[in-house]
């Protein structure tokens, strides 16, 4: 089931606690001392307090009081919990979380299923963390909970007012200043609850609301695409150093090189592809070069209402309304610039200095070169989002008898995403450009050059509109909606039968369905007069990182908006109503039942829990055809049905040493999407020569996962543990993108060959690992160090994917076996905490392994496998009690101020260098008061 190098970590790892636990016995008459612990000290107890309790393998951050995260939301909060990675660092914070190397991870509120519009799930950056009380991440499942996400699951629990003893009230305000933007954002939450006797009972209101605005800027610097080109000494039809088209001196059923491939062309010197009958030495460059300012403005609302009732001591009434909103725009500064020549070096007249190229020592790679009369361009991209979610739920929970509890619920959700995209191109040949694609620590450098012949121009200030002309206008917007209405019963006996003593049933149906909007056009115009008010030029780009261009001009994407109907009707076009694109009903029943067992093995206590969860989904799709006259509608059907066993044990091998082992089934539904048949098609704008196009596939499956968990706990002192899993996930039938050549409308109605991509369920894939934590305070410290604790975790995983190849028909011609995307091989969280009196502070660092992310587009010979650098960061958190009410905190965030860079290919960090970009460091000053 195991590796071997895991098991046998796994057996030192237990030899090592178990002989540490008998020690621990041999002092048990010792007196103790009662120690109480409050902020920091107690919020990590409770979290251990939580992971011993508990039958599932589970982990949880806890405020140590009310409102007390130190973070800005949910997935900052998660990233020091162990098996828990986070990426996609951008836009002023942390948008992408994975459990043990895997995304499919179900969210949950207070239990209950949360999504966005059209989506199967809520982003977790949406829900601010100043509105948590806890956040559970089980990586294991019982039959109780939600059949979806592979990876795990989060549940994220709000305050209730039945939870104080009275009435609470807290204000909490930081400024948090984004380094890069040069901004200081307001955050503000407040949370106000009382209960009070009613007619013999008790009843409680509470209200949770937070506001919270962000401005960001991150900025990137990206090389283009890897193709070929010819040397100094081409074979005919080709020139000096000109770039090696698929069917130039070829023919188009003959390509001379095949792009998309995984590994790409060989890169070994001398490396030769076959030109008419004739080979020919090529060499490796990049096709582009291009940087990204990019700049926004957030907001981000959640309000939680709460009211109980409990008429008496068996049961009790709770309704529950949540809101969160969702407002963006953001700004898209893009220079894009060619760096390939088209022609023949040799016979060019305006050819810079014989392209200069210089390559990567043992390769045929490309280093740095200069390119000649090379075109270029940049975009003003600006792009709106408005998310408002709401959900409402009232249940209630009843003690029938003594031993029998039942607990039902009825959810409704409504949610709407709505989006616009306004674009608007310059574009202008440059004289040439002169590029390094790895000028040092995988940062590219260029710049471009001017034309002596030109005094009256510079063609090297890239931020003078003289440079430039208008090009292509893209109006795009989208519409996503969806809603939901949910009822859950639970059902609990409990009752001593042989082993079993608690009893469990339940079922859960949902209602759902989605619908997803949109309009798309473009034109072009390139006679407008470009005027300084209709443009924007950045200043002081990539900070001093790289040698890079600091400022250009581009179209201002505010003007643009505000100014839109004039100039649609500039490139003759009209404002587009939203055509549909899909609508999906979807009608789940889940039935669960299960049982808590307890007994003793060799003297030791041994229980756990065993159940059946069975799921059903009955599915009904209608698409529509955007490009028919007369919106053609489709229609589909699917029902998919499974049964999900889990079994649990948990094995008392000491009083403080646990070992727990887990079966378990998990599965995930398609996002509603990926089920969308209709074809998208994207015009070639790099004129390679195809365009691309993507379409859904109704057809698709749940994707399988069946689960075992090993783990051994040691719980060495009051709120200290020592920990271990190993873990395994056999996962059949992920969705994967095919490829196939179709042929397609180009924007002038004429026929077009067009790169389709679909997903289907083609591939399989196992992880395994181990991940270990612990958490200690250790007492007894010298004053000097009294205080101080630590938290730390380290993941180790191994992970593979099968993957198929396809020909340009789509017909499978091999398999391809690579790791899974977004799995770091290892990972590790170190926290160094201290807490004395009226000081508390932590210090976090968390680093990750590089990772393969993505599959870039088919078009080119790239590697197409993109992969993450290694990833770390730094974050401080620093409070002070100054009474019983109040509470001052200092916050740094992304402290060592972070290059994330990506590359082409696995262990091609140097000569495929891709992406490298740079985010801001936020510090926040804030204060708490509560009553």
């Amino acid at each position: 089931m195991f590796t071997r190098s895991m098991l046998s970590t796994s057996i030192a790892l237990a030899v090592a606690l178990s002989s540490q636990s008998l020690l621990a016995q041999e002092n048990d008459d010792a007196a103790i001392e009662e120690i109480v612990v409050t902020g920091i000290r107690a919020s990590l107890a409770k979290s251990v307090d939580i992971k011993r309790e508990n039958f599932s393998v589970v982990d949880a951050i806890v405020a140590e009081d009310i409102g007390k995260f130190p973070d800005n939301n949910v997935v900052e909060a998660m990233q020091r919990i162990s098996g828990v990675q986070v990426t996609n660092r951008g836009a002023g914070e942390i948008a992408g979380v994975s459990i043990r190397g895997l995304t499919d991870v179900t969210t949950t509120v207070n239990g209950r299923s949360i999504f966005t519009s059209s989506g199967l799930s809520v982003a977790l950056q949406d829900i601010p963390a100043s509105l948590l009380k806890q956040v559970d991440v089980y990586k294991t499942r019982s039959a109780s909970q939600i059949e979806t996400g592979i990876a795990g699951s989060i549940d994220v629990k709000t305050q209730r007012p039945l939870d104080f003893d009275g009435s609470k009230v807290l204000v909490a305000a930081r400024a948090i200043h984004q380094e890069q933007a040069d901004k200081t954002d307001p955050h503000f939450s407040a949370l106000l609850s009382n209960r009070w006797e009613v007619g013999g009972g008790e009843f409680g209101a509470l209200l949770n609301f937070s506001l919270a605005k962000t401005n960001y800027r991150d900025q990137s610097v990206t090389a283009g695409a890897m193709v070929p080109f010819a040397t100094e000494n081409p074979v005919a039809p080709f020139g000096n150093y000109e770039r090696i088209f698929l069917d130039r001196g070829g023919v188009s059923e003959n390509p001379i090189w095949q792009p998309g491939l995984i590994s790409g062309l060989p890169s070994a010197p001398g490396s030769t592809l076959d030109v008419n009958g004739t080979p020919m030495e090529y060499i490796l460059g990049r096709d582009a070069i291009f940087a990204s300012d990019f700049t926004g403005e957030r907001e981000r609302n959640g309000v939680n209402l709460s009211l109980q009732y409990a008429p008496n001591d068996a049961s009790v009434y709770t309704f529950e309304a949540f809101y969160n909103s969702y407002r963006n725009e953001s700004f898209n500064s893009l220079l894009f610039s060619f760096a390939d020549w088209w022609g023949d070096y040799a016979n060019s007249p305006t050819a810079v200095q014989d392209a200069n190229v210089v390559l990567f020592p043992g390769t045929n790679i490309v280093k740095s070169r200069s390119v000649s009369n090379n075109f270029s361009f940049t975009s003003g991209d600006l792009a709106t989002g408005k998310t408002d979610s709401y959900l409402y739920a009232f249940g209630g929970e009843w003690d029938l008898a003594n031993n029998l509890k039942l607990k039902s619920e009825i959810v409704y959700q409504d949610s709407k995403y709505n989006t616009d995209f306004v674009a608007m191109r310059y574009e202008g040949g440059r004289h040439g450009v002169n590029v390094d694609f790895n000028s040092g620590g995988g940062l590219p450098s260029f710049g471009f050059i001017d034309n002596p012949a030109t005094a009256d121009l510079d063609e090297a200030n890239v931020a003078d509109i003289k440079n430039w002309t208008t090009a292509q206008l893209y109006d795009n917007a989208n519409r996503n909606t969806g809603d939901s209405i949910t009822f859950t019963s639970d059902l609990t006996w409990e009752e001593s039968i042989g082993i079993f003593n608690t009893f469990r049933a339940g079922i859960r149906v949902d209602d759902r369905s989605a619908a997803e909007y949109f309009s798309r056009q473009e034109g072009f115009n390139n006679s407008i007069a470009i005027t300084p008010e209709m443009t924007y030029i950045n200043r002081n780009f990539f900070d001093g990182n790289s040698d890079v261009p600091t400022t250009w001009a581009v179209a201002d994407g505010h003007y643009l908006r505000g100014n839109i109907d004039e100039y649609r009707g500039l490139y003759n076009l009209d404002r587009l109503s939203l055509d549909p694109s899909f609508e999906i009903s979807e009608l789940s029943t889940a039935l669960y039942v299960s049982a808590n067992f307890e007994t003793e093995v060799a003297g030791r206590i041994l229980d756990g829990e065993i159940g059946l969860r069975y799921a059903a989904y009955d599915t009904d799709m209608t698409f529509f055809d955007s490009s028919s006259a007369n919106l053609d509608r489709y229609t589909a059907k699917a029902d998919t049905s499974k049964v999900l066993p889990s079994l649990t044990l948990r094995y008392a091998l000491t009083d403080d040493l646990l070992a727990r082992f887990a079966y378990t089934q998990t599965l995930r539904r398609p996002a509603f999407a990926s089920l969308n048949s209709q074809i998208i098609y994207n015009q070639d704008v790099s004129g390679v020569g195809y365009g691309t196009a993507t379409g859904g596939n109704p057809s698709l499956a749940p994707v399988e996962s069946v689960n075992y968990d090993l783990s051994l706990e040691w719980y060495f002192a009051e709120g200290s543990s020592l920990y271990g899993t190993l873990f395994k996930r056999d996962i059949e039938g992920l969705v994967v993108d095919m490829r196939r050549q179709i042929t397609g409308p180009k924007l002038d109605g004429t026929p077009g060959t067009f790169i389709l991509t679909q997903p289907a369920n083609g591939s399989d894939g196992n992880l395994e690992g181990l991940e270990i934590g612990a958490i200690w305070f250790p007492e007894n410290l010298p004053r000097v160090l009294d205080g101080f604790g630590i938290q730390a975790s380290y993941t180790m995983l191994d992970s593979s994917l099968t993957t198929p190849d396809t020909d340009d028909e789509g017909n499978i011609i091999g398999y391809n076996k690579t790791n899974m995307g977004g799995v770091s091989d290892s990972s590790y969280s170190v926290v160094l905490a201290y807490e004395k009196e009226k000081l508390g502070a932590r210090l976090s660092y968390t680093w990750r392994k590089e990772f393969f992310n993505n599959y870039e587009a088919a078009l080119f010979a790239n590697p197409r496998e993109v992969w993450r650098a290694p990833e770390q960061t730094l974050d401080l958190q620093i409070s002070y009690q100054v009474n019983d009410a109040l509470m001052i905190t200092l916050d740094g965030t992304n402290l060592t101020e972070e290059i994330y860079q990506s590359y082409y290919g696995e262990g091609n960090a140097r000569t495929h260098s891709f992406g490298s970009s740079l985010y801001s460091r936020t510090f926040a000053l804030g204060a708490r008061y509560s009553f």
